[in-house]
């Protein structure tokens, strides 16, 4: 069973919440990060995207970078514009997005469970993205991202989150520009904070990381390289625990930057060995599993795989597994998702207008577009102890940096 622990959170003035609340760093980049906060000197990019204060030459994993995010840190803390509980507290957290809402409990989860397979991954990591967030948290101090976990299902855990949230009046609650709702409830009394957590350690065998398989590693990694001097405060890591039924996995497509030598004809007949090719009229989003879009040269088509590539095993039936085992590696010669430079990734957020927009300036050769992975088949991954490709699931809306900060120090 798990074990999850309140913690006393680094937050905004009620006041400055919405100014403070940015999107997760790695959803953006530099430049983005830069436009989002210009005018606005409480942004958190400001702490998760220092880069954005220094000249546009300076390399985004500097010392210099990482020491000027502890400084804005420390001013934002100075200013009061950020303050520090003064217990231990739990949090709920709840994002509403076109009228639908799912909510979870920000906590600090055990680097104990991490390292002993109770949080369960389903993604390698790289070791680049890795040593950005370590050496983030060691000057800083602190977990500025939140990662994403998903449990299964408990109804006395769900009715008790829900009728404290009728009971009680949020923290917090704004709409961000975007249109996602932000709300958030302070749990501190100690009878509550006990019953959550003693509920936790009682049914919840295992959690499932859903976003933040970096963000989670590099805190194990920080505790183990602070060694004696790390504080209890590294034995835990900053994560938002959402049931399964209340989650929502979107599209992640790709993009292929050649066609490895061959031409539009050759390729569709080569692929059509594995697939039925039908040419369609308009952008083809995928409507159930084992379907695939392909968009190159100004033309969409539908492939359908054919049932003798389909497997039953919690890998081999994943629509991104047969792509890779019958076009990606054979085909284009696409070997490693994690490291060849000739493929992106975009998250189905974006829409297939993106992928037309890559493709039709020459950017990118081809797109696929993608039919959601499931909550139950990422379950079924990270229980067989298997990874799935990169980029596998994209999560909406996404959880904002800043509201909720775990200082390991």
């Amino acid at each position: 069973m798990i074990t999850i622990s309140p913690f006393a959170a680094l937050r905004p003035e009620v006041q400055r919440a919405k100014e403070v609340a940015s999107l997760p760093y790695d959803v953006m980049n530099s430049n983005e990060a830069r436009s989002e906060a210009q005018g606005n000197p409480y942004s958190f990019l400001h702490i998760t995207k220092s880069e954005i204060g220094l000249p546009e030459s300076t390399d985004v994993h500097a010392q210099e970078v990482y020491d000027k995010a502890k400084e804005n840190l420390t001013a934002f803390m100075s200013r009061g514009i950020l303050f520090r509980e003064n217990k231990p507290c739990y949090y709920i957290y709840e994002l509403t997005f076109n009228g639908i809402s799912q909510t979870g409990l920000v906590c600090g989860s055990s680097v104990n469970d991490y390292e002993n397979g109770l949080i369960k991954k389903h993604e390698f990591t790289r070791p680049d993205k890795e040593m950005d967030r370590i050496m983030h948290i060691k000057t800083t101090g602190a977990q500025t991202g939140n990662v994403f976990l998903a449990y299964k299902n408990v109804s006395l855990i769900d009715d008790l989150i829900s009728d404290f949230k009728t009971e009680k009046s949020p923290q917090y609650s704004f709409t961000a520009a975007d249109g996602i709702k932000h709300s958030i409830w302070v749990i501190n009394v100690e009878k509550t904070i006990k019953t959550i957590t003693d509920l936790f350690r009682k049914h919840v065998p295992a959690s499932y990381i859903a976003d933040g398989h970096h963000r989670a590693a590099s805190a194990a990694k920080v505790r183990a390289k602070l060694g004696a001097d790390a504080g209890p405060g590294a034995d835990i890591f900053l994560t938002t625990l959402f049931p399964a039924n209340q989650l929502r996995i979107m599209d992640y497509n790709r993009l292929i930057k050649d066609l490895n030598g061959l031409s539009k004809k050759s390729f569709l007949k080569m692929i059509a060995e594995k697939f039925s090719v039908e040419e369609v009229a308009e952008a083809f989003r995928p409507a159930e599993m084992h379907e695939f879009g392909l968009y190159m040269k100004g033309q969409w088509y539908k492939l359908t795989a054919k049932e003798s590539i389909i497997k039953n095993d919690a890998l081999g039936i994943l629509d991104i597994n047969i792509l890779q085992d019958n076009i990606l590696g054979p085909v284009l010669n696409i070997l490693d998702q994690r490291t060849d430079p000739r493929i992106d990734f975009v998250g189905g957020i974006r829409g297939l207008e993106a992928l037309e927009k890559r493709v039709d300036s020459g950017e990118m050769a081809q797109a696929f577009s993608m039919y959601p992975v499931s909550i139950e088949q990422l379950f079924a991954v990270a229980d067989s102890g298997e990874v799935m490709p990169p980029k596998s699931t994209w999560f909406e809306p996404k959880l904002r940096d800043g509201l909720l900060t775990h200082l390991i120090n």
